[in-house]
């Protein structure tokens, strides 16, 4: 759970109509349970926005709010259903008879490497984290996975040493760590997925012609006079130039 303050009297009471409104809350309320303690929150909330309406102020295990940054990391109950569920607080509506915790991150060992020593085999993954060899495809990633990733495929593909199309499929990895917290193997799948696009990266993708082009152009100094005249500018100009950027027109400086 987040560092957190008790929730706020004033909160609960006499705003609670405001808030609702505010937040797009409904009018008819469920009960979910917050580190043990029942609440009553507005249907139709997320997890994150049910908490703030109850008086939490959020200092961990908050980022993006937008379902992309992986930091809301969440596991509950609900009522009646003896399986353990995980998934984002910022895109998870709350149900009745929910029993949540958030988890502000998940603890894994990052293992130390030089990206230019390696070479982008299947071997040298497994050199770095040889857990991934104990994957046993019980799938168990794959179902709590928020960005329906084929996780435990991915892991097979590295096993296999394929390792362009496993980068490929974990692309949208947003390493919330669910499917680590769920993996009987104890495989830290987030940063084994990391090394896999990065090893992607460097070594196996395309290289961008005009991206080589254009960094060789800014060592030579080709933008320093407009980049020059842009800082003096002030940001009424910088206003002016994003306004028109938006609308599609040709920008000069």
């Amino acid at each position: 759970m987040p560092n957190t303050v008790e929730p706020v009297k004033e909160v609960r009471t006499g705003k609670k109509k405001e808030i609702q409104g505010a937040l797009g809350a409904g009018k008819r309320m469920v009960t979910i349970y917050v580190m043990g303690k029942w609440y009553e929150v507005p249907a139709g909330l997320t997890i994150l926005k049910a908490l703030e309406y109850l008086g939490y102020r959020l200092v961990r295990g908050v980022g993006c709010r937008a379902g992309f940054c992986g930091a809301c990391t969440t596991m509950w109950v609900k009522k009646n259903d003896y399986r353990l569920y995980s998934g984002l607080a910022c895109q998870t509506i709350v149900e009745d008879g929910m029993y949540l915790v958030q988890i502000p991150f998940v603890p894994a060992e990052k293992r130390l490497y030089d990206i230019e020593e390696l070479e982008p085999t299947g071997s040298v993954v497994l050199a770095l984290y040889p857990e991934v060899a104990r994957c046993i495809g019980c799938n168990s990633c794959t179902k709590v996975c928020p960005q329906e990733i084929q996780v435990m495929d991915a892991i097979q593909e590295i096993i296999r040493g394929n390792i362009e199309k496993a980068a490929r499929m974990v692309f949208d990895c947003i390493a919330c760590g669910s499917c680590s917290l769920r993996c009987p193997a104890e495989i830290k799948h987030f940063h084994v997925f990391q090394l896999v696009r990065r090893l992607y990266g460097k070594y196996i993708a395309p290289k961008a012609k005009h991206l080589e082009r254009r960094v060789k152009e800014i060592e030579e100094g080709k933008y320093d006079g407009a980049l020059d005249r842009l800082i003096k500018a002030g940001p009424d100009k910088w206003r002016e130039l994003a306004e028109k950027a938006q609308k599609g027109e040709e920008v000069e400086i």
